[in-house]
């Protein structure tokens, strides 16, 4: 079994003005001082604070991550970003098919493959989002809407790294809650999925995205093929989101 450095990645969404952003990672990296993290930790900011946070952030080991780019290279496609582009300010990572994009703005498979091909083409690790809403779990279809999802998205993907991250969306702002249970189970079907799929399958981080927190950090990591949080709310607040990553 591959051994997989855990992640904690904190996904800003619509939230943080630059000078808010700025100071977010001051103070993270002032706690940081002297405390041995054994965690990678990853942050994804809205476009406008990439290029500052990026310079703020240099050498000191946290990635940056964009909240999604375009299928294209480049060309007239008013209000749209390029993978280069983001590269250029920054960026490692890319967060493509979150919830949010699927439900709100109504990005489908098919695009969201061209996206994840265009991210690997330009040097950058896709982290692609997958999860069921539901309707569909409680109609029995939660493992084979996700499957259908990785399947779909990643059909052209060659041998690259990635990162994928399960969102149950029924558990996100919903007052439900996902147990620990859910996330094992369905992060062994991902897994199980990927190993069937590529060589390198067993290498895939594959981080549980379903309100992670403070208070259910610890007992979510400790599950099998859970290799880290993607963490929404309790990211934009420093001190509790260093709560997560030392979990």
């Amino acid at each position: 079994m591959a051994v997989i450095e855990q992640i904690i990645a904190g996904n800003w969404k619509m939230n943080l003005t630059l000078t808010q952003g700025q100071g977010f990672i001051d103070t993270l990296l002032t706690r940081l001082k002297g405390k041995e993290l054994s965690r990678k930790l990853l942050l994804a900011p809205n476009f406008t604070l990439l290029s500052a946070l990026a310079q703020r952030c240099a050498g000191s080991g946290i990635g940056l991550v964009a909240q999604n780019c375009a299928f294209q290279a480049a060309g007239a496609f008013t209000g749209e970003t390029s993978v280069a582009m983001l590269k250029d300010v920054g960026a490692e990572y890319v967060l493509v098919g979150h919830s949010e994009r699927r439900q709100i703005f109504g990005e489908r498979d098919d695009l969201l493959r061209q996206k994840v091909n265009a991210v690997v083409s330009g040097g950058l690790i896709p982290i692609f989002c997958v999860g069921e809403s539901l309707d569909q779990r409680q109609g029995g279809e939660a493992f084979d809407v996700v499957i259908s999802q990785l399947r779909c998205g990643l059909a052209e993907l060659p041998d690259s790294q990635l990162i994928v991250a399960y969102e149950p969306v029924w558990a996100i702002g919903t007052g439900r809650t996902a147990t620990p249970e859910d996330a094992r189970s369905m992060h062994l079907h991902i897994r199980e999925f990927l190993v069937s799929q590529f060589s390198w399958g067993e290498r895939v981080p594959i981080l549980y995205g379903g309100s992670a927190k403070p208070e259910n950090a610890a007992e979510l990591l400790a599950q099998p093929e859970v290799n880290g949080l993607l963490v929404g709310g309790a990211s934009l607040n420093p001190e509790s989101f260093l709560q997560i990553a030392m979990a």
